[in-house]
């Protein structure tokens, strides 16, 4: 399993436990981590499941892509780390990956 820290915004991490092929958000969704709402169930179309990507993994977790970018003009507290948890897939290279849960 690949372990994957969500950091609520006062601090709190809540540690989920993810099997490679999820993406981030399926596997925040069943560990009901308070924050990825993921309204459209991963179909890049809410916005509702952004996250901060921890400087420390940005090179691994790459950018956004265009539809991702479109998607995240509609959330808050967007910044150069914002990436939408459905479009990042669940690998062995992102195991210990820390994600900020935006405020």
């Amino acid at each position: 399993m690949i372990e994957i820290h969500f950091v609520a915004p006062g601090g709190a991490t809540q540690v989920v436990a993810a099997e490679p092929g999820l993406s981030v958000m399926e596997a925040a969704r069943r560990a009901d981590v308070a924050g990825i709402l993921a309204e459209c169930g991963g179909a890049c179309s809410c916005a509702t499941c952004h996250v901060h990507v921890a400087p420390d993994w940005l090179a691994r977790v790459g950018g956004p892509g265009t539809l991702e970018q479109d998607m995240l003009d509609f959330a808050e507290n967007v910044g150069g780390a914002s990436r939408l948890a459905c479009q990042i897939p669940v690998t062995e290279a992102l195991d210990g990956l820390v994600l900020h849960l935006p405020g």
